[in-house]
């Protein structure tokens, strides 16, 4: 194939015509002069990247391989210089050394430079590297870490690299507090973390649902065959002066005080339940505050429903009582594929849809939205996901107070909707302002106290500007700017607003993939994140890959074999991300554990041949 002069110069020719357009898409690029010196090799380069990807680059691949020549693959943050390295050994092989028409612009991004690039900015937004690991860590902070140390001090011991603080839950003064146990277990431990803080940003949620039914279900614990094992217990305490079980109860039941200081242990109570069934409870244990009893029947109560006490003890009191209020159910709505949902305008509390004694549907079922003005940007077609995307549907109506809904997607048994979860709709343009009332006030707080600021549902280049602008009024030289990419339009911007964020000394991506999959669809959403790397690699923009790493794990204390997998790709990042939960500190020092193996096989999309055990024993 090397013998073959015109096949050759047909793929010089190829990549040559590929250079000058590399090349018109910088120069000249009124982008270029507003972007801050740190970043004007890399904005460069990203207009190079995006030139190089707008065709169909697989035919010229396969031609370059079969010339053992590079394939380009590896070109994200030095694109340029890849494809002038290819046509220089090209040049040699067809004997023609001349330099290329258009020549190269005096600084271009080399390989080298390229990971030096990234790596400073990467050192610059997360902090310097930590000992044999790349890739940092950052750890969502629980607002109980705020009422003492040893949680901050134990995170950061077991390898946390960031500290997130979510400006959506708690108040500025338990943000104070962990700041201060971060930076107190600093000095402590001789190790430095960013402080970084995430603006809540526009949550588009459903609204209140009307109080479920008052009723209490108490069942004992069963063995394998379904038989009692050991007995539900229930705590009866003063209606007047409730106090709260010593330790865990089944239940918890508000009963007349009088009637309950005549109970005493080995008594016996009798009722009939909501659904008509005769129960029997024991008494176990009394004292002043309240009293235990057992039962090894399920029992259903409700307000009102007669407590019989039977006692071989005289007694001038009554021997009935009655059960007080019990907390209402959560309400929810249940959808199933086919159902109709209103969604309306207001707060009204929702209720769940009506039907006849025939089974006819009479009235939807109905619930609200914390954003209302999301109506006027809303059409019909336009598709619509609830809760993290377990249940959707398609716009069918929109009108003045209500949109109707046909849900189209859901389990096979349906999904029960509560209130307070949120609502995406990727296909609508909407006019949404990245940044609320509360994230401007939260920001005066971010800018004086944190190292770097998410902008959360970060959809065009003006809400960039919109949030460099408030901090440039501030006159904090930090914190730093990372865009949450979690909506489609987000990620289809993200060009744009990479070339704004650039005007800062410093940024970064969080790649959000919790609302991002739904937005995108679960089955695109490792091309999406694949892409979102390819871009901001070409940028020398770090990256922050977040959502559910080790989830299970951290809540748990056991991880699934998936999400191992997951957090070993997490290393094409510069960041990792983990939520808090109560083994959290378990999943630090397991996420380090696996980014630093992980090193060791790969960087990025290359490949690193370190010796292969494998290699030595795979033929014996």
């Amino acid at each position: 194939m090397m013998d073959d002069p015109a096949r050759l110069d047909r793929v010089r020719q190829s990549l040559s015509a590929l250079r000058s357009e590399l090349l018109a898409a910088s120069s000249p690029d009124g982008r270029l002069r507003t972007v801050h010196e740190d970043y004007r090799d890399s904005a460069v380069n990203l207009l190079h990247y995006l030139a190089l990807r707008r065709r169909d680059l697989r035919p010229l691949q396969m031609e370059l391989a079969a010339l053992g020549l590079s394939s380009l693959g590896r070109a994200e943050s030095h694109v340029l210089a890849s494809v002038n390295a290819v046509l220089g050994v090209l040049g040699q092989l067809t004997g023609d050394t001349e330099d290329p028409e258009i020549p190269a612009p005096p600084a271009v991004v080399n390989f080298a430079r390229g990971e030096q690039l990234l790596a400073a900015h990467t050192d610059t937004l997360l902090g310097p590297q930590p000992p044999d690991r790349s890739v940092r860590i950052m750890v969502t902070m629980p607002g109980a870490a705020a009422d003492g140390p040893a949680l901050v001090h134990e995170l950061l011991q077991a390898g946390m690299n960031c500290m997130r603080i979510n400006c959506a839950h708690d108040t500025p003064d338990i943000w104070s507090r962990l700041i201060d146990h971060l930076r107190r277990a600093e000095v402590a431990l001789g190790r430095t973390c960013r402080v970084v803080m995430d603006l809540a940003g526009p949550k588009l949620r459903t609204g209140p649902l009307s109080p479920g039914p008052q009723v209490l279900r108490c069942r004992p614990s069963r063995d394998s065959l379904g038989r009692a094992a050991a007995p539900a217990r229930i705590w009866l305490t003063p209606i007047v002066t409730p106090a709260a079980p010593p330790s865990d109860a089944d239940g918890c039941v508000e009963v007349d005080a009088v009637w309950l200081a005549t109970l005493a242990e080995g008594d016996e109570i009798h009722l009939t339940d909501a659904r008509g069934a005769l129960r029997h409870w024991q008494v176990v244990d009394a004292r002043p505050e309240g009293c235990w009893v057992e039962t090894m029947k399920s029992v259903f109560l409700v307000p009102g429903t007669v407590l019989r006490r039977e006692s071989d003890r005289p007694s001038d009191f009554d021997t009935d009582t009655t059960v007080g209020p019990l907390p209402a159910q959560e309400a929810s709505l249940h959808l199933s594929i086919g159902d109709t949902l209103l969604l309306r305008r207001d707060q009204t509390p929702g209720r769940p849809a009506t039907y006849d004694h025939g089974g006819r549907l009479l009235t939807p079922a109905m619930i609200g939205c914390t954003l209302p003005e999301v109506f006027d940007d809303v059409l019909a077609g336009e598709a619509i996901w609830f809760d993290d995307g377990h249940v959707g549907g398609v716009v069918e109506r929109v009108e003045a107070s209500t949109v109707t809904v046909r849900i189209t997607h859901a389990r096979a048994k349906g999904h029960r909707l509560r209130s307070d979860k949120g609502i995406n709709l990727p296909d609508s343009a909407l006019r949404l302002s990245a940044l609320t009332d509360k994230d401007r006030e939260d920001l005066r707080f971010v800018a004086a106290r944190a190292d770097v600021v998410e902008l959360s549902f970060a959809n065009t280049a003006a809400d960039v500007e919109v949030l460099q602008a408030l901090l440039a009024e501030s006159g904090a030289v930090r914190p730093a700017i990372v865009l949450k990419i979690e909506t489609r339009r987000g990620f289809e911007n993200l060009p744009s607003m990479l070339l704004a964020a650039m005007r800062s000394p410093c940024c970064g991506v969080m790649i959000a993939r919790g609302d991002l999959a739904v937005e995108c669809g679960f089955e695109r959403l490792a091309e999406v994140q694949e892409e979102i790397l390819w871009i901001c690699e070409a940028a020398h923009v770090p990256v922050i890959w977040a959502t559910q790493v080790l989830e299970t794990l951290a809540k748990e204390g056991l991880p699934s074999r998936a999400e191992i997998t997951d957090a070993a790709m997490g290393h094409r990042a510069e960041c990792v991300m983990l939520n808090k939960g109560p083994h959290i500190t378990t999943a630090v020092r397991m996420l380090d554990d696996i980014l630093k193996r992980m090193q060791a096989h790969q960087s990025k999309k290359r490949a690193m041949l370190r010796e292969l055990q494998l290699a030595h024993h795979g033929l014996n």
